[in-house]
């Protein structure tokens, strides 16, 4: 009876620990996305994104790289092309034990593995080039930190939009801007079971 009436309590907590979990919500011309954050995964990457949620950055940014069956980019540029100015980089987390796998969103960067800022990508397939392999530069990886829990819909459409070239040196570039109207923090305190 012990036995049982602690393994209630373990999968209780377990339940509530998930429900927990930051969400952001990303309000975009092409619709909702709601993302699930992990800081037991990768509580910098997290604390840093959560950040420049408080902050306004993502507010009217742009998924300014789209390519189809890879991956949608934003975060960093104005409909107008003005880089957003950010915050130092962040140490990479990526051995963290998360896949950019679909649905994944992880942290874009430069060739430096240590060179994230504001920048992210929700991965649209199984991107497993981009894991974590080892500590070498070509081996360190992209590190995910949440995954879309609601609004695959959305992300799909953004995949689809047609692109073209950019302003130099971008390519993949939505034809008409998708924009990021809106990132805030939704998560809410569990609700007591009625």
């Amino acid at each position: 009876m012990l036995k049982s009436a602690l393994c209630v309590i373990a999968l209780l907590l377990a339940c509530c620990a998930h429900a927990a979990q930051p969400r952001v919500m990303l309000k975009t011309s092409m619709g909702p996305i709601t993302i699930e954050l992990y800081p037991e995964n990768a509580p910098r990457t997290v604390e840093n994104f959560l950040q420049y949620v408080k902050d306004g950055h993502y507010n009217g940014a742009l998924f300014h790289r789209v390519i189809d069956g890879f991956m949608i980019q934003g975060g960093g540029y104005t409909p107008k092309w003005e880089e957003r100015p950010t915050r130092p980089p962040i140490p990479n987390e990526a051995g963290n034990g998360l896949r950019n796998s679909a649905g994944m969103v992880a942290m874009a960067r430069t060739s430096d593995p240590n060179s994230a800022t504001a920048q992210f990508f929700i991965n649209l397939a199984g991107n497993d080039f981009l894991d974590f392999r080892d500590r070498s530069p070509e081996g360190y990886g992209y590190a995910v930190f949440g995954k879309v829990i609601d609004g695959m819909d959305a992300v799909r459409r953004i995949a689809k939009t047609p692109t073209h070239a950019g302003p130099p040196p971008h390519e993949n570039v939505p034809v008409r801007p998708v924009v990021i109207q809106r990132a805030e923090i939704v998560t809410a305190a569990p609700q007591p079971q009625k």
